[in-house]
């Protein structure tokens, strides 16, 4: 896990804010590609409040396309960034080529 800028995002009175640059960065758009997706839907985020043992954290997941980041904001405000999780080997093994796609559809 990495850390980043406490200032990266900010989380007043239950109102989460991002900066838009650390966002695009993550997800590889520019912050303008990264608002278009976000206003088309194509860029969407979920928070998860932390409960028991995780009570004052907040994790962060935004996604776009296959892209994933995720950032878990620690009780004292300290930014730690889980890394991306890999696709599974199944999921690797299914993937084709144009050219296996054309070769099956005939």
């Amino acid at each position: 896990m990495t850390r980043l800028s406490s200032t990266a995002v900010n989380i007043d009175d239950g109102e989460i804010a991002i900066d838009a640059e650390v966002l695009a960065l993550r997800l590889g758009l520019t912050v303008d590609a990264l608002k278009e997706n976000m206003a088309k839907g194509r860029v969407v985020g979920v928070a998860e409040k932390g409960m028991d043992e995780d009570a004052g954290r907040t994790r962060l997941t935004f996604r776009y396309r296959a892209r994933i980041w995720r950032v878990v904001v620690e009780a004292d405000g300290r930014l730690v960034e889980e890394p991306s999780a890999a696709a599974s080997p199944q999921v690797q093994a299914k993937q084709f080529s144009l050219i296996d796609r054309v070769k099956d559809a005939r």
